[in-house]
């Protein structure tokens, strides 16, 4: 199960996220995930879905540099990941310090997280 902690700069509230994907065949997977918000204390989604990978859906791609510090301090790894998505043309900046990502591009959507 991945679960993490979301912070989004649009929402202002802090997010308790988890979801779990169980492979049904080689391209079928169950997936449920659901989200709970802290400000409100109630969920803001549930939802479960079955998918099936098609080998003609949409083509996604990304140009990327990633740069790797190993022990920045004491066991702290970081990340820095600059990219540009190649369809829509949009460039965005990764940050990654153990658990932490910060996410952003240039349209001014961000993302904090922490996996737990």
């Amino acid at each position: 199960m991945e679960t993490s902690l979301r912070y989004w700069g649009d929402s202002k509230s802090l997010r308790f996220h988890a979801k779990e994907k169980i492979p049904i065949d080689s391209k079928t997977r169950l997936q449920v995930q659901g989200e709970l918000d802290t400000r409100i204390g109630a969920p803001t989604f549930v939802h479960a879905m079955i998918r099936r990978f098609y080998p003609d859906w949409k083509s996604r791609g990304a140009a990327e540099f990633a740069l790797n510090i190993k022990d920045f301090q004491k066991d702290q790894d970081v990340r820095v990941k600059v990219g540009l998505e190649v369809f829509d043309q949009v460039p965005y900046l990764q940050i990654r310090e153990n658990n932490w990502t910060l996410n952003a591009d240039v349209n001014g959507k961000w993302n904090v997280r922490y996996d737990l």
